[in-house]
């Protein structure tokens, strides 16, 4: 009886656990004597289930080879996809009723919707809209070439994860402009008068913004070309296009190396916007120059519009920057300051010309001692890069020369290697067109196990898909970062087609349902939705 009592309990089963596939059957407990413990059979089930939703689970242990029995006169043979009892090709049995098979590697499909997350905690996380990042390395003594100086030699292939980390941040900051116009896309002039944009918030805590920035359209759409059911702001002539924003914390500033002034520009949203992007023929930057001169510095006449057209009630976009940029380095003079001018689509093309207006700007006012050296009071003008996220091609030869050895410009095109909007304008309809020389880093749809490998050129374009390949992107020819934690909820609400089924199905299983794209009423809300701004236009 005293041993019965002392000896402690077993957690052994005659059956093998249905949450433990590697468990083996042992004997049964009574068969020693020893009686099973309820507490103990309860916990080790808890724990069989926490490693399957938390962890994947190890290979299962083979299978016993079994002879194939002979079929009853009433049997038939499974068909094609059919799955047998003992079927562990991620068709039915428990796993199935679970809903963990999609997540075990060992009973996983091949197939178009296949889906990358092994667990369901994972899928969990990447679902939220507030994603794990990884942390912050000090750029410090590194800085000037994180900011492009040498072309980003040596840290886009293999993407180097500080410089994924600083682009998927001024990625962001795009999204922040599109999600600031598209909340309040009617109230311009109420934002310009005060200097700021009060719906505008942004991703990191670490910049503050300082102006707004604005851009006006030479053209206005008539009023019968105007339709009764369709919000003003599609058809206003100046709009909100980006924002200037400066690095405010000095935490930031030392792991930075230097003080940031960020110039974010975003794409195309209203008509006369859509108008000017149609006027593709190419103008010189100065008036001074005629048009036949093939030598001279030319860029595409809508987006040079936009740039330098003065609103009714505001200053033109070149007028704004310049102005905002010259009063920042004078609040911060003696300081190492930096530039970075970051869009997508039509900003990619308006941050080439702020970038070649204002390097010239700073080259002529460049403050320096009589013997030509610096001080730390005169400084050189700070360096400037843009980071360009599917942006077309912008002027003539001439303009990429000079903005990249003249003015000294780094500029990094992101690419998507099936958006067709960085291939316009097409060299057999514009002759004469070029991108600006830089760096190059592109990427491409299929790397990602997520979208559809047939995805659209709507999903090409879009920013969130851009940064959700950012994230993930490790190399030309290496797999899709295991550990890339960018949410997915955008591509859900925005790109639902084009995203596997897998993960529609799943995120539906999870509760989450996203949100169909919206579209804004007259006074520039956001009709529902949860998110309060639009996908980036295509």
């Amino acid at each position: 009886m005293s041993a019965a009592v002392t000896a402690p309990p077993c957690p052994c089963h005659s059956r093998p656990s249905p949450l433990n596939p590697n468990s083996r059957a042992t004997p049964s407990p009574s068969s020693n004597g020893i009686k099973p413990n309820a507490v103990s059979t309860t916990r080790r089930h808890l724990a069989n289930l926490d490693r399957l939703l938390v962890k994947p689970p190890p290979l299962p242990l083979p299978l016993p080879p079994q002879q194939p029995r002979k079929l009853l006169p009433t049997e038939v043979l499974p068909g094609d996809g059919e799955a047998t009892p003992d079927d562990r090709s991620g068709h039915g049995g428990l796993l199935n009723a679970l809903n963990l098979s999609t997540f075990l590697p060992f009973t996983r499909k091949s197939a178009v919707d296949e889906m990358s997350p092994r667990s369901l905690a994972y899928m969990q996380r990447l679902l939220t809209l507030s994603p794990r990042l990884s942390p912050k390395g000090s750029i410090a003594g590194e800085w000037r070439r994180y900011h492009g100086e040498g072309g980003w030699e040596g840290l886009l292939d293999p993407l180097d994860h500080n410089l994924r980390r600083e682009l998927l941040r001024y990625g962001d900051f795009v999204q922040a402009a599109y999600t600031a116009f598209h909340s309040m896309p009617s109230e311009a002039a109420a934002a310009s008068s005060s200097g700021h944009h009060r719906t505008l918030v942004l991703p990191d805590r670490s910049y503050r913004p300082t102006r707004s920035l604005f851009a006006s359209s030479s053209l206005s759409i008539p009023p019968w070309a105007r339709r009764r059911s369709a919000p003003s702001w599609l058809t206003q002539r100046t709009s909100f296009v980006g924002y200037v924003a400066v690095c405010d914390s000095e935490r930031e500033v030392r792991r930075m190396g230097r003080r940031d002034i960020a110039i974010v520009l975003r794409g195309t949203a209203t008509c006369p916007e859509w108008a000017e992007n149609l006027r593709a023929s190419l103008v010189p930057l100065t008036a001074d120059v005629v048009d036949d001169d093939a030598a001279a510095p030319k860029v595409a006449k809508g987006f040079l519009s936009l740039y330098r057209t003065p609103g009714d009630n505001v200053p033109s976009l070149s007028a704004d920057i310049v102005d905002e940029v010259k009063r920042l380095m004078e609040v911060y003079k003696g300081e190492e300051l930096s530039i970075t001018i970051v869009g997508h689509s039509l900003g990619a093309s308006l941050a080439l010309l702020a970038a070649d207006e204002l390097s010239a700007c700073l080259l002529a006012a460049d403050d320096t001692s009589d013997d030509g050296t610096c001080t730390e009071e005169h400084r050189p003008p700070p360096p400037i890069a843009v980071v360009s996220f599917g942006g077309p091609k912008t002027g003539n030869r001439a303009f990429a020369e000079r903005l990249q050895r003249e003015r000294g410009v780094n500029v990094l095109r992101v690419v998507n290697a099936g958006d067709v909007v960085t291939r316009v304008p097409a060299p057999i309809a514009r002759e004469g067109y070029v991108h600006t020389g830089g760096a190059e880093l592109r990427l491409h749809n299929s790397d990602s196990p997520c979208l559809r490998p047939d995805a659209g050129p709507a999903c090409c374009h879009d920013l969130e898909a851009y940064l959700h390949l950012l994230d993930g992107f490790a190399g030309s020819g290496r797999p899709f970062r295991p550990d890339a934690s960018r949410s997915v909820a955008r591509l859900l609400a925005y790109q639902r087609p084009s995203v596997k089924r897998a993960y529609v199905e799943r995120a539906r299983m999870l509760g989450f349902e996203p949100a169909s794209p919206r579209t804004a009423t007259a006074n520039g809300a956001a009709a529902d939705g949860q998110y309060g701004y639009l996908a980036s236009p295509t």
